[in-house]
C-alpha cells in the first residue's frame, strides 16, 4: 500500500484561503474582531493578576460591575478613553505601535 504525502499549510496560508486575503473586508472584519478579543483578554487577565474583582476595577473606573463584564467578554464597544481608563486602574503599561506599509512609525 503506497502511502501519500499530505501538503502541509501555514496559519496564513489557511487564514488567506478560509478567511480571505489582506486588504479584503472579510479579513479586515476578522482581523479587528480578533484584536478586539484580545484586548478584552489582557483586560481580564490584567484585572486577575492585581487580584480584583470585576466589580472593585469597576470601583476603581467610576462604572459598574457589568461594563466591565461586557469589555472582559466584547470589547467592540469600548471607547478608548475607558480602555486607558482601566489599565491605568491596573497600573498596567500599554504601549501603542503603528505601522504603515510595513514601516512602524515612530515618534522621533
Amino acid at each position: 500500500m503506497e502511502k501519500t504525502k499530505m501538503k502541509s499549510y501555514s496559519l496564513s496560508e489557511m487564514i488567506d484561503k478560509h478567511v480571505g486575503k489582506r486588504g479584503t473586508k472579510a479579513r479586515e472584519d476578522f482581523e479587528y474582531k480578533l484584536n478586539m478579543a484580545l484586548l478584552s483578554n489582557m483586560i481580564k487577565k490584567a484585572r486577575q493578576e492585581r487580584n480584583l474583582t470585576q466589580a472593585q476595577l469597576g470601583e476603581l473606573v467610576g462604572v459598574q460591575k457589568a461594563q466591565i463584564s461586557k469589555l472582559e467578554n466584547n470589547a467592540n464597544n469600548a471607547s478608548i478613553e475607558t480602555i486607558l481608563k482601566i489599565f491605568k486602574a491596573l497600573q498596567a503599561e500599554i504601549y501603542f505601535s503603528v505601522t504603515i506599509g510595513g514601516k512602524q512609525l515612530s515618534l522621533t
